[in-house]
């Protein structure tokens, strides 16, 4: 058996208070959800938008430390292209060599750079 049971009346001054509490509650409920559910991501020192990147270099770091640490990737890809091209025969040796071989020819090129710098910083 359905019974029906009204709501109980309310007061007029409770009318507004409800709902100026629940409007308060609403968007209290709004933040939260969007705080969790939606962050925003912000870089933690500037306070700015994140940008999509996985990676990212740091941007104090010096000129010539970043040219370094090019240098010394560069030779690593190149020892592990020479290194793997011994294994492989045929075009492959071939194709692995010339990985190396242009490792080779930029690590060339950041020296350089490195050479000029140190040039500028004395003058």
């Amino acid at each position: 058996m359905f019974k029906v049971t009204p709501n109980p009346p309310e007061s007029p001054g409770n009318a507004s208070d409800k709902s100026s509490k629940s409007k308060k509650l609403d968007e209290a409920a709004q933040r939260a959800l969007d705080y969790y559910l939606n962050p925003k991501p912000t870089d933690e020192a500037s306070g700015k938008p994140q940008t999509a990147q996985l990676f990212m270099v740091s941007p104090d770091i010096d000129t010539e430390t970043l040219l370094a640490n090019a240098s010394e990737d560069l030779l690593s890809i190149s020892a592990i292209a020479a290194d793997l091209a011994d294994d492989v025969d045929g075009s492959r040796r071939s194709v692995i060599l010339a990985i190396s071989r242009m490792a080779d020819g930029v690590h060339l090129l950041v020296e350089r750079a490195m050479d000029r710098l140190e040039v500028q910083a004395s003058s």
